[in-house]
């Protein structure tokens, strides 16, 4: 600006004049509706997302979601359903004891207490099965869960669902924990820690004796036994028996099936330490089926080059099983377990986690560190939870991700995102919608620049050849409220593209004014220019009348061929290099550069505003003129898309 006007009145012209074009060019190489619609970009973007079920909580989490390279998500309820099914219990009273037990399958799917306990194939009522029933009953009595039915015959559990599926086990071999309480009333509780992972109830029997009920992981409540149930009687808990144990174990894990263990014992408090000397009951094998759609939102981030990381509570063989299972690890991916997490240093936990992908008896201790350690890599972190213990991970990770149905008010809190239908797929949503507002972004930052810059060019260059200002002051700013507003409102509506989740994310660290994006901005500025200035050079070659009206006539045709050309550089800025571009029409754009055109010719054509913006009437060659020279940056987006498909670059947000 300040140069225009130096040069301007050195060529004579008056100072009020220089001082007006100096202040216009200073108007137009501004973008001033740029915050605004940055902020209607994303407010556009979060309302669309919140229509698909991702509620954004902090507007400042948008623009991470379009980088996001992990995704780390609990799997029960999550990956899975979260419908716990019973399916097998594994018991310590076969013939073949201590070296193998009996394995009971159990019919029946869901929360609807119907089936079968089933060996070897035949059904088998669980009073024949003594060590079988005294696991249900142990089931059914360390649990925190209810089991109702109601009045439209349906079966309905409320609380945890590995609790609630030992109850429905309970009562299809005819035990009910209500009837159980009666005779024996429940006089403490040790609940559920990650750290001890085992749970108790105890009760006094009508003898005044305590009795307590456990469940857990098969190793810690193995580790707390010194006996076995058998048809015969207790047995000791030899070497070879606790081996068969965890052969069994393993084999139920191995089906992908979650494990516990239930045991029993007459502890002499209610206390942790007096859970000692427990006799061990048997093995349940629960199963979770994935939930719809989980596989193929896995497989759909990995195309966007997003990792998924599993996060489990389960042992580590049910925890690589239904990883692989689902997709989430890979050939030759391994599982960690929470005990060689905590064993690693900060440093090493990084390393390992090129290959690692699932993680299961994890702490919550153990999820905040995972995420640091991922983001020590140099990763962006979208952290799923529902629980109190994940906020510390939650609100560590770059976004957090809480599930709005089934999650805790303090996961809420902790994240920047909800997902209103607690379904994994949504998270997939919240990516795609996080690119498609990062690239809309992009795509109204080089409309906007690339028509003002074009805009103090054609200044620049008629002061710098001793010209006229072909630009009065008001027909600039009449530029600039015509392509600040209605035209890059509608850049900011641009759908998503069907290509948006097959590149890889982009890079956080990158500019968004990268060195691409400015070259190609200032070239199709110079191209606007260019024709601008031709048009303009056009008028100016007539020859006879007034030579005041020949030069107000030759700045029209400039004024209208900068302004057409600006809109026909929507068709570029929806294409923009290093965008996926999309084939379905933005009727936002279309409608905007009708309005635009609109207001372009009522300069022309309406008497009033005419004589304001000092413009003159234009006829037929004059619109040809005008027409063609306005499309210049079309043909030129086309030239440029063709040359960028045979020569195309590797990661344009970096370039």
């Amino acid at each position: 600006g300040v140069g225009v006007a130096v040069l301007d009145f050195a060529h004579g012209s008056p100072l009020a004049s220089v001082f007006l074009i100096a202040v216009a060019i200073a108007v137009a190489a501004v973008p001033e509706g740029l915050p605004a619609v940055v902020t209607i970009t994303m407010a556009v973007g979060v309302r669309r997302m919140a229509k698909r079920k991702a509620v954004v909580r902090r507007m400042s989490m948008v623009e991470s979601l379009g980088s996001v390279t992990v995704v780390c998500t609990d799997k029960t309820g999550t990956l899975t359903l979260g419908d716990m099914t019973a399916v097998a219990f594994w018991t310590p009273d076969g013939v073949a004891w201590p070296d193998a037990g009996t394995e009971i399958a159990v019919s029946g799917a869901g929360y609807r207490p119907e089936g079968e306990f089933l060996v070897n194939g035949v059904p088998t009522p669980a009073s024949d099965l003594p060590a079988l029933h005294r696991s249900l009953v142990a089931g059914s009595m360390a649990n925190r869960a209810n089991l109702a039915h109601t009045r439209s015959d349906e079966w309905r559990a409320h609380g945890d669902p590995t609790e609630a599926a030992l109850l429905v086990a309970a009562r299809k071999g005819s035990i009910d924990r209500a009837e159980l309480l009666h005779t024996m009333p429940e006089i403490a509780e040790l609940p559920f820690s990650s750290q001890r992972m085992v749970m108790a109830t105890f009760h006094r029997s009508s003898t005044g004796a305590i009795h307590a009920f456990v469940k857990g992981a098969p190793d810690r409540v193995l580790a707390r036994c010194t006996t076995a149930a058998a048809q015969t009687g207790d047995r000791i808990l030899s070497a070879v028996a606790r081996s068969a144990v965890l052969r069994s174990n393993e084999a139920l894990a191995a089906r992908g099936l979650r494990v516990l263990a239930l045991a029993e014992g007459q502890p002499h408090g209610t206390d942790e330490a007096n859970l000692q000397n427990l006799c061990f009951l048997g093995l349940v094998g629960m199963f979770d089926p994935p939930a719809p759609g989980v596989a193929e939102t896995i497989h759909s981030l990995r195309t966007a080059g997003i990792r998924t990381i599993m996060l489990t509570g389960d042992q580590r063989l049910t925890a690589n099983v239904i990883a692989h299972a689902l997709g989430v690890a890979a050939e030759g991916s391994e599982a960690l377990d929470g005990a060689e997490i905590d064993a690693l240093s900060d440093t090493a936990l990084a390393g390992r986690l090129e290959t690692a992908s699932a993680f299961s008896r994890v702490s919550p201790e153990a999820k905040l560190r995972l995420v640091t350690a991922l983001q020590m890599r140099g990763e962006i972190v979208a952290m799923l939870g529902d629980g109190v213990n994940d906020a510390p991970a939650l609100a560590r990770a770059d976004i957090g991700v809480a599930m709005g149905g089934r999650g805790t008010d303090v996961a809420k809190e902790a994240a920047g995102v909800v997902l209103a239908d607690d379904r994994f797929s949504t998270v997939a949503v919240a990516v795609e919608e996080g690119r498609v507002i990062y690239s809309n972004i992009r795509r109204f930052v080089f409309y906007l620049l690339s028509c003002n810059l074009a805009e103090v060019l054609v200044l620049f260059a008629a002061a710098i050849a001793g010209l006229a200002s072909p630009l009065l002051p008001l027909q600039i700013l009449w530029l600039n409220l015509l392509t600040d507003t209605f035209p890059a409102l509608a850049l900011a509506m641009e759908p998503s593209s069907p290509g948006v989740m097959t590149r890889p994310p982009q890079n956080p660290h990158a500019p968004l004014l990268s060195r691409r994006l400015v070259l190609t901005s200032g070239g199709y500025a110079l191209l606007i220019a260019a024709a601008t200035f031709a048009a303009l050079l056009w008028g100016l070659s007539e020859t006879g009348g007034d030579r005041i009206q020949v030069v107000r006539h030759a700045g029209t045709l400039a004024f209208m061929t900068l302004a057409l050309a600006q809109v026909t550089q929507l068709v570029n800025a929806r294409n923009l290099p290093g965008d996926v571009g999309t084939r379905r029409i933005n009727w936002y754009v279309a409608a905007a550069a009708g309005v635009a055109v609109a207001l372009q010719l009522a300069t022309v054509y309406v008497p009033p505003l005419a004589r304001v913006l000092a413009v003159t009437p234009v006829d037929l060659t004059d619109i040809a003129v005008i027409t063609a020279l306005a499309l210049a940056p079309l043909y030129g987006g086309y030239i440029f898309r063709f040359a960028a498909a045979k020569w195309p670059r590797s990661d344009s947000y970096a370039e």
